[in-house]
C-alpha cells in the first residue's frame, strides 16, 4: 500500500510540472504571435471594453483589450468607397421583414444613470447590408391593445459600422434605451405604459429572434468624398448610435476611409451624469491616440454648471465653442444632430447667439448650410 502511495504522488508531481510547462510554453508562443502581427496601414485603436459590449463595471473598464484584427477591411465597400450611388435601402420591408438573432445584451451605463442603456448585438447572417448612419426597424412580438392589431415596427439608429462588431459584415448594434414610466400616483413605474420594443430589446437573449426592417435613411451618412472634411456630432443619450458607427470607421477598423479621413471629428454628448455615459471609454481611447483628429466634449446636466450658474446642456457646449464650430462649417463642415427632438429648439438658440456674436444673419447662415448639405438632424 505504501509504496502505491508513493507511485501515485511522484505521478501527480510529474502531471502537475507537465501542466506548468505546457502554460508557459502557450504564453510564450501567445507573445511570439501577437509580435508577429501584421502593422496596419493606419493605427488602429485598441478596442476596449464597451466596444466589446461589456458593462461598465470598474473591472471591465480598468484595461485595454487588442483588437480583433488589423486586416484591412474592403468587402463591404463601395468603389470608390465613398460612391453613395448604391446604397442598401429598404431591403426588408415591414410586410416581409428578416428574421435576426440576438447574439448579446448588454448593459453600457453605472448604477446611478438615469434609466437603462443597453448595447444588442444582432445578428443578421449577412442579409441586411447597410451603412453607417442609417437605421434599423424592429417589429415587436404581440399585439396593440389600442388598434387590435399587430404591432408597428420601432426605429433605431444602427451603432456599428458595415462591418459590425465582429467584422464580418454579418452584425448590426443597436443602443437602446429601456423605455419606462413613473406614474407619481402609485409611487412606482406602471408596466402597463413601458415602451414596448424598448423593453422586448432589452429583455431578449441570446437567440432571441426578431423581425427586422430596413435599412432605412440616407440623412445622416458621412461626406467621405471629401475626406479632409471637419465632421461636428451632437448626440443627446441614445443619439450617440450613428455616431459609434462613425468613429469605429474614421479611427477603430483598418479601412480605406480611416486611411484617407484628413479632417476633425467632434463629439458633443450630452447625458444626466457621468454614470449615464455613453461608450465613454472608446472615445477617451480615440482622443488619446488622434488628439489632432478627434476631440470629445460633455455636458452632464446634473453634475456640471453652464457660465450662468444653471445646468449644463448640449446647447450651453455649443455656445462655449460657437466660434470654433462656425469657422469649422465655414471651412466646409457638416454637422450632425441625433438624440431627442427636445434638444433642437436649445441648440438652434445657442447658435443663433454665435451668429449675432460673430455679426452674421443666423437666417441667411443656417439656409447656406442646409442648402449645401452641411446640415443633417435625425431626431425623435
Amino acid at each position: 500500500m505504501r509504496l502505491a502511495l508513493n507511485i501515485s504522488a511522484a505521478a501527480n508531481v510529474v502531471l502537475a510540472v507537465g501542466f506548468v510547462a505546457v502554460v508557459l510554453s502557450t504564453s510564450q508562443q501567445s507573445q511570439l504571435g501577437s509580435a508577429m502581427v501584421r502593422a496596419p496601414t493606419h493605427m488602429v485603436v485598441p478596442v476596449t471594453p464597451s466596444m466589446r459590449m461589456s458593462t461598465r463595471s470598474s473591472s471591465a473598464r480598468s484595461g485595454m483589450i487588442a483588437p480583433q484584427s488589423t486586416a484591412r477591411l474592403d468587402f463591404l465597400e463601395a468603389s470608390p468607397y465613398y460612391d453613395q450611388s448604391k446604397i442598401p435601402v429598404n431591403t426588408h420591408k415591414n410586410k416581409a421583414p428578416l428574421t435576426a438573432k440576438v447574439v448579446s445584451v448588454e448593459r453600457i451605463v453605472g448604477p446611478k444613470a438615469t434609466g437603462e442603456t443597453c448595447n444588442i448585438v444582432i445578428d443578421h447572417e449577412g442579409k441586411m447590408p447597410y451603412w453607417e448612419g442609417q437605421s434599423a426597424g424592429v417589429i415587436p412580438p404581440g399585439i396593440d391593445p389600442k388598434r387590435n392589431k399587430p404591432y408597428g415596427v420601432r426605429l433605431y439608429s444602427i451603432a456599428s459600422t458595415r462591418y459590425g462588431d465582429k467584422l464580418d459584415g454579418k452584425t448590426m448594434t443597436l443602443c437602446v434605451r429601456r423605455a419606462t414610466y413613473w406614474d407619481p400616483e402609485l409611487g412606482r413605474e406602471d408596466p402597463a405604459k413601458k415602451g414596448v420594443c424598448s423593453n422586448y430589446l432589452c429583455d431578449a437573449k441570446p437567440g432571441t429572434e426578431l423581425a427586422l426592417t430596413g435599412p432605412s435613411g440616407k440623412v445622416m451618412l458621412m461626406p467621405e468624398e471629401k475626406p479632409e472634411t471637419p465632421i461636428i456630432m451632437l448626440a443627446t443619450g441614445t443619439g450617440i448610435a450613428p455616431y459609434r458607427g462613425f468613429l469605429r470607421r474614421l479611427f477603430v477598423e483598418n479601412t480605406e476611409a480611416a486611411e484617407k479621413f484628413k479632417g476633425l471629428a467632434w463629439l458633443f454628448l450630452g447625458v444626466a451624469n457621468s454614470d449615464a455615459l455613453l461608450y465613454d471609454d472608446d472615445w477617451k481611447a480615440i482622443q488619446e491616440k488622434y488628439p489632432d483628429k478627434f476631440r470629445y466634449d460633455v455636458a452632464l446636466s446634473r453634475e456640471q454648471k453652464n457660465k450662468k450658474g444653471g445646468k449644463m446642456y448640449i446647447q450651453d457646449k455649443i455656445e462655449e465653442y460657437g466660434k470654433e464650430v462656425f469657422e469649422l462649417m465655414t471651412l466646409g463642415g457638416h454637422i450632425y444632430f441625433c438624440g431627442l427632438k427636445g434638444m433642437m429648439p436649445g441648440v438652434l438658440e445657442a447658435m443663433q447667439n454665435v451668429a449675432k456674436d460673430q455679426g452674421l444673419d443666423w437666417d441667411t447662415t443656417l439656409q447656406g448650410w442646409k442648402k449645401n448639405g452641411q446640415w443633417h438632424v435625425e431626431v425623435y
